[in-house]
């Protein structure tokens, strides 16, 4: 097995399957079921990569469910979005692709087995009496209906199944311990009726099985080993084991829980994800600004960079936040070494150089990634007029300021030649519309001839000649507030106005002309870009994935 970091997952696991444990000989087998009910975010992409990526660790198998026991919810939209996603990050299922409504008839049949057991009963309890009755800490829950026959409760449940109770009137609940500390364990609902038209099933059935009593069955049918779950579910996990314990399962799967991920800046809750978008308040779930994965994706945001930020943060038992900045860093990380380089002026201004050859245009040769020695070069038109940004000129400059202004040094020209500012034009209302300035035909590509030291700053440009058109998007967080789900708040009014600036006109060079959909590119000087999906030769669109500055700090 290859040598890979540890966490007490892995530790379970590894005594599990050594030599007297309860799993000797078996093959690590888990599962990822998610429920279709939206797109999958960054958090269930911890949970994603701890299900796959311990079934690669032990060389065993990883199955994909669809939790679709709740027929409310599911559209065949998110199943396919969410095999999408998972085959993006690089993780496969082969062909262990299962939906829990599969396994309706099954589920069905070890609920009546409980009932001839003596384990389950049909509870007629209101839900407004459900509540009433199930008392506190202090106090056992109740049920009139708990010691009925078991010949009436078979009989009461199969009318249940043929729909000759109304909604909400009849429950199938687990014969437990209605005094129980653990309150998922006082008689937990295991059915109940609901008349509606299921995404797979239609209306075959009017009775679902509650989540607590369907995954367990599901696991065991599927013969998981381990069965990997959020925190959320540790105080669920004595009624997985119960459920397993009671019927003639096949299996036994083993339940462990992990901390879930919290990131800061964001919300988590697919219900807030889905007003976001049902709201208009984003452009849809693949909104680059969303924790979607499709969201993070549009962005520019690579799957090694996300597989390296769920690696990095580790597997912990304690639920915490991490920063939005170190899935950033992890991002930045990536393209540092991997994204093309390119030059693109985001706010242009002309510059003219007017000692230049009018009608005259050469190459300049510019490297594709400094870090990647097999990355190469290529040829960047240049003449007598270019663009620059704005801010690459002040007519009053600031301190410490190295870029063009009156009297100011000389800049390089990036790949080209050193330049100096002679002048400028401006427009009615006072306006700069081109700068001047003069070359030295003796310092194209790098340092002058006569090694000189150059005092200010080099500067990226676009030929004016060959440039093209684009809009570029520069994304920030969705949120203004740290912690827009904390305490009373309404995330809604957490949302940060200026987490889109839409830049038009920006000048490309013009070997961005025909950049595919998804391919990044450090913009020098600016940040990482990746070309967006409505992007085409002509009418072309970037957004900016992240900054070249880092703010997380170690």
């Amino acid at each position: 097995m290859e040598e890979v970091s540890k966490n007490f997952i892995t530790n379970f696991i590894e005594e599990d399957i050594a030599p007297g444990g309860r799993f000797e000989g078996m093959k690590v087998h888990t599962r990822f079921p998610p429920e279709p009910n939206g797109y999958l975010h960054i958090g269930h992409c911890k949970a994603l990569c701890i299900d796959f990526g311990a079934a690669e660790q032990f060389g065993g198998l990883c199955n994909l469910r669809m939790d679709d026991t709740n027929p409310a919810k599911e559209d065949t939209e998110y199943v396919d979005a969410i095999k999408e996603d998972i085959h993006w990050l690089g993780f496969d299922w082969d062909d262990r692709f299962f939906y829990g409504s599969d396994y309706f008839p099954q589920t069905y049949e070890f609920a009546v087995e409980l009932i001839k057991k003596g384990l389950a009963y049909v509870c007629q309890l209101t839900p407004d009496q459900f509540r009433e009755y199930r008392g506190d800490t202090n106090t056992p829950a109740r049920s009139p209906y708990r010691d009925r026959p078991i010949e009436e409760n078979l009989d009461l449940f199969e009318r249940m199944k043929n729909g000759e109770f109304p909604e909400g009137s009849h429950t199938l609940r687990a014969k437990i311990d209605l005094a129980s500390g653990n309150f998922n364990m006082r008689d937990p609902v295991l059915y109940r009726i609901r008349y509606i038209e299921h995404h797979r099933q239609g209306t075959k059935w009017c009775i679902f099985p509650m989540y607590d009593f369907a995954h367990p069955i599901q696991d065991a049918l599927e013969g998981i080993t381990h069965s990997l779950c959020s925190l959320e579910y540790e105080a669920h996990r004595p009624l997985y084991d119960w459920v397993i314990n009671n019927i003639s399962a096949p299996s036994k799967p083993r339940q462990i829980e992990f901390a879930r991920l919290g990131i800061n800046y964001t919300v988590m809750s697919k219900r807030k994800l889905r007003q976001l978008v049902e709201e208009k308040l984003v452009s849809g779930w693949d909104d680059p600004r969303m924790p979607t994965l499709c969201g993070l994706r549009r962005r520019g945001y690579t799957p090694r960079s996300i597989r390296n930020f769920c690696e990095r943060i580790g597997v912990a038992k304690a639920d915490s936040t991490v920063e939005y900045a170190f899935l950033e860093h992890c991002l930045r990380d990536d393209l540092n070494e991997n994204a093309l380089r390119a030059m693109a002026v985001m706010r242009p201004v002309k510059l003219i150089i007017t000692n230049y050859p009018e009608g005259q245009t050469e190459t300049v040769e510019v490297e594709n990634n400094p870090n990647d020695p097999e990355a190469g070069t290529r040829q960047v038109s240049f003449s007598r007029e270019i663009y620059i940004e704005a801010e690459d000129f002040l007519e009053e400059p600031v301190p410490k300021y190295k870029r063009l202004y009156p009297g100011g040094p000389e800049c390089r020209l990036k790949g080209a030649y050193l330049i100096t500012r002679t002048g400028c034009a401006k427009d009615e209302n006072g306006n700069i519309t081109e700068i001047h300035a003069t070359y030295d035909p003796e310092s194209r590509g790098g340092d002058p001839a006569d090694g000189r030291k150059v005092k200010g700053a080099t500067i990226h440009w676009v030929d004016a000649g060959t440039a093209v058109d684009a809009q570029i998007r520069l994304y920030d967080n969705l949120f203004s507030d740290p912690d827009p789900d904390g305490g009373d708040k309404n995330f809604l009014d957490c949302l940060n106005p200026g987490s889109l600036e839409i830049l038009e006109g920006c000048k490309l060079e013009a070997s961005l002309a025909d950049a595919k959909a998804g391919q990044s590119y450090q913009f020098l000087r600016q940040g990482y870009f990746c070309a967006d999906k409505d992007s085409v030769p002509g009418a072309l669109i970037f957004n900016r994935s992240v900054s070249l500055k880092d703010s997380f700090k170690f």
